[in-house]
């Protein structure tokens, strides 16, 4: 399946548009990984223990949009963004979004 920001795909033309596709997973901290973050904001530096988790959490609402796709018939999702937002203090949820569409190769592109 194709994925991009753009609104379109490069060499292709969109033939049907399916509708908006969405995935998200909600994340809670860990006391562990807290204390270190904690710790590591004193020395300064990258808290890797927070962009591995984001990491992890940005590829699950990935994953959930393109199945979501792939469920309606799309070979491509176009206008991809993320989005984050506090559920509570020690959860959030990571949203991934598109439009799930048709595409075919666009013989006539230059």
């Amino acid at each position: 399946m194709l994925v991009t920001t753009l609104p379109d795909v490069p060499g292709y033309r969109i033939t049907k548009v399916l509708g908006v596709v969405k995935g998200s997973t909600v994340r809670a901290t860990h006391f562990g990984r807290d204390l270190l973050a904690s710790l590591r904001q004193i020395v300064g530096g990258e808290l890797k223990e927070y962009t591995e988790m984001l990491v992890s959490a940005r590829a699950e609402a990935e994953r959930r949009m393109l199945e979501e796709a792939a469920r309606l018939g799309a070979n491509a999702v176009v206008n991809v963004r993320f989005s984050s937002s506090n559920i509570t203090g020690n959860a959030a949820e990571i949203m991934a979004y598109g439009t799930a569409v048709i595409v075919e190769p666009d013989h006539n592109a230059g």
